[in-house]
C-alpha cells in the first residue's frame, strides 16, 4: 500500500520514510536539472538570493518536453540523477528534502542526506507520457533560457515514487540486490 504524502515535505516526513516505501506524492515541487543546479549554486557562492524556497523543497531531475494544447506539460520522465550529485550536497544543507530522479547517487549526496534528514525518491524511467498525468499545472519560475531545463513549479497529484535512499542512508539499490542475490542461492548468501 503506498503512502500518501505532501510536499513541500518537511525533515519530519522526510525522516519517517524508509528505503522500499511507495509513495504518492501531491503537492508543489520543483523541476531541475544539472544546468539549474550549477546557477543556484553560483548564486549561493555568491551570497545571492535564490529564486526558488529550498525549505521543505522537492526538486524533481527533469526536462520535459513541451506541453500539447490542453496539458499543464509534455512528457516528464526522470533524469539521470548522477549528474547533479556535485551540487545536490550543497542544496540539501540549505533545507531541500527530497529529489526525484532514476539511478545511483554519490556517497556524498548520501552523507548531506543522512546529515539534514533528506530521501532520494526514484521515479520509473520510460514512463514520462504517464507521470505526466499526474502534473495539473507547470509554470516556469526560473531560468527560461534553458529551455527544458528552466526551473518549473509543478503541482502533482498521486505522483509516483519510490524510497531509493533514506535519511539512514538506507538503499535500496543495494539492499534489493541483496535479497535478490540470497533468493538465488535459496537464502545462502
Amino acid at each position: 500500500m503506498a503512502i500518501r504524502i505532501t510536499a513541500p515535505l518537511t525533515r519530519e516526513a522526510a525522516r519517517a520514510l524508509r528505503a522500499g516505501d511507495s509513495c504518492l506524492l501531491s503537492g508543489k515541487i520543483y523541476t531541475a536539472r544539472d544546468a539549474a543546479h550549477k546557477r543556484l549554486c553560483e548564486l549561493i557562492e555568491k551570497g545571492e538570493e535564490l529564486p526558488i524556497d529550498l525549505a521543505d523543497s522537492v526538486i524533481y531531475f527533469v526536462g520535459p518536453t513541451p506541453a500539447k494544447p490542453g496539458e499543464a506539460i509534455g512528457s516528464a520522465g526522470p533524469t539521470t540523477s548522477y549528474r547533479m550529485d556535485a551540487y545536490s550536497p550543497r542544496l540539501i544543507s540549505l533545507g531541500q528534502t527530497a529529489m526525484i530522479g532514476k539511478g545511483k547517487r554519490g556517497p556524498e549526496v548520501v552523507r548531506a542526506m543522512q546529515e539534514h534528514g533528506a530521501v532520494y525518491f526514484g521515479a520509473i524511467g520510460g514512463c514520462g507520457a504517464l507521470l505526466s498525468r499526474c502534473i495539473k499545472h507547470a509554470e516556469i519560475v526560473a531560468y527560461e533560457d534553458l529551455g527544458a531545463e528552466a526551473i518549473r513549479l509543478l503541482e502533482v497529484e498521486d505522483f509516483p515514487v519510490v524510497v531509493v535512499i533514506d535519511s539512514e542512508g538506507n538503499n535500496l539499490y543495494e539492499s534489493g540486490r541483496a535479497d535478490y542475490l540470497a533468493s538465488l542461492d535459496g537464502g545462502q548468501a
